[in-house]
């Protein structure tokens, strides 16, 4: 029999345009999207949740794991990146499926202790076209403990062409983790965050990071077809962070102090 890690999940959604609206609504964006009207890009996060009750949630608010995502043993999970091909627009207010298997699932010993590593690979189709396909690569680490090593951040870029200031607050980490279903508790527990996870603050969510870039992109590239990124320092809630464009494809998100969160490419 075929392990339940290894077997396709499967989920149907209709992609209802006011859940659209109110995620370009909580961004401060203008928000007027109709049945039909193709959907920006990265928007399919916001449906195909996968609700469990209560008795299936582990410690941090995520659906246990042991199903799709093997168990790593490993009890902090982080969104490290991912990388996105955008085959056909997805439209709002019509069906779609989307479709997940493991691509590859790893230990590896860092800097650290051991980490895991999961890249998932989901297809959204529409009307039988896959219209999406990401890779979506999830880290697994320890607890940290009062002697383990110090994360330092690397520096990011300070030559961009163009940029724009965002600031984070917990009403939008509320309101990104609700429209996407995310129960992970770092983003608005703030004494699950500090306290277990070891952060200064709420973390803001790697793909509402992601999110805003591609929609940053966008501007200057009209339509994507690929896009990946890799998150590389978190984000607290309150932090405004810059995020930068550099003319060829480039983008990036660097922190109040200089530090870089995000990196990421598109075209």
């Amino acid at each position: 029999m075929q392990d339940d890690a290894q077997k396709p999940f499967r989920q149907n959604d209709i992609l209802d345009p006011a859940r659209a609206n109110a995620c370009l609504r909580a961004l401060g964006r203008f928000a007027d999207i109709e049945t039909g009207v193709y959907l920006p890009p990265f928007f399919h996060q916001l449906y195909f949740w996968d609700a469990q009750p209560p008795t299936n949630l582990g410690r941090d608010g995520h659906p246990k794991l042991g199903g799709i995502i093997p168990d790593m043993g490993l009890p902090r999970r982080m969104w490290a990146g991912g990388q996105l091909e955008f085959l056909a627009p997805l439209r709002a207010g019509l069906p779609a499926t989307k479709t997940t298997t493991v691509h590859k699932a790893l230990h590896k010993k860092g800097r650290t202790g051991p980490l895991g590593f999961v890249t998932l690979c989901h297809e959204i189709a529409q009307n039988g076209i896959i219209a999406v396909r990401e890779y979506q690569d999830l880290v697994y680490r320890e607890d940290p403990t009062p002697d383990s090593p110090k994360l330092t951040s690397a520096a990011a870029r300070t030559d961009e062409v163009s940029s724009v200031t965002h600031s984070f607050d917990s009403t939008l980490l509320f309101r990104y983790s609700a429209l996407t279903f995310n129960g992970h508790r770092i983003h608005y527990d703030l004494d699950y965050a500090r306290d277990v996870e070891g952060y200064t603050g709420l973390v803001v969510h790697g793909p509402l990071l992601a999110q805003l870039l591609m929609l940053f992109a966008q501007e200057y590239l009209d339509q994507l077809s690929h896009f990946s990124f890799r998150a590389t320092a978190p984000l607290m809630h309150f932090e405004p962070a810059t995020f930068c464009w550099g003319g060829d494809g480039t983008l990036w998100v660097r922190g109040p102090d200089g530090r870089r969160c995000m990196t990421a490419t598109a075209s």
